[in-house]
């Protein structure tokens, strides 16, 4: 059974569009940044604890994933509040930052951590239009306070990478690494 380690309604999309079968088992794992840890590690880290908390007994595969948002060297998360999104939009108008997504399969001894990088080209936003755009709510359960799916869509330019990477769920990269492990059970059984 695949274990979505994430209550992320973008992600149970992105797995259900992609035709594969899953349930939710989202685990409590605290999301703070340790001093000094990069962006890719700190994404690593928690894609790593959200699978192996969700993975309960044989058979199960766990996913765990986590996604921020990266400019100038600042790690974005999800905004605290509706001032918080504004300004996390206000740095990212008009300018490219990264999107960066860890993701972690644990199905039993084996573990999968991998990272997805995508580069998006951020347009210019005037003041009123980060104020219409938070005050539509979108933001403010998204990594850099935007949806690249949703109303903000208006305001990418261009992506270089993965798009689903920024919805939340690098599915491609993903996929290939699920049928790794498949081909790993079926042979121990076989």
């Amino acid at each position: 059974m695949l274990l979505l380690a994430s209550t992320s309604p973008r992600r149970r999309e992105i797995l259900t569009n992609a035709g594969l079968l899953f349930e939710m088992r989202a685990p409590d794992v605290p999301e703070s940044r340790d001093g000094g840890e990069s962006p890719v590690d700190y994404v690593r880290r928690l894609a790593r604890a959200k699978a192996e908390a969700a993975v309960r007994g044989p058979g199960d595969i766990a996913l765990g994933a986590d996604t921020v948002v990266v400019v100038d060297n600042m790690v974005l998360e999800k905004p605290c509040d509706a001032a918080d999104a504004a300004r996390m939009l206000r740095l990212l108008a008009g300018r490219d930052h990264q999107v960066i997504t860890g993701v972690c399969l644990a199905a039993g001894s084996a573990l999968i951590v991998d990272v997805e990088t995508t580069r998006v080209h951020f347009g210019s936003m005037t003041g009123a239009e980060i104020e219409g755009y938070v005050a539509s709510g979108e933001p403010m359960d998204k990594a850099g306070a935007y949806a690249i799916q949703g109303l903000a869509s208006k305001f990418i330019d261009r992506i270089e990478g993965d798009y689903f990477n920024v919805v939340g769920l690098p599915i491609a990269r993903v996929y290939r690494h699920l049928r790794s492990l498949w081909r790993e059970q079926q042979s121990l059984v076989c």
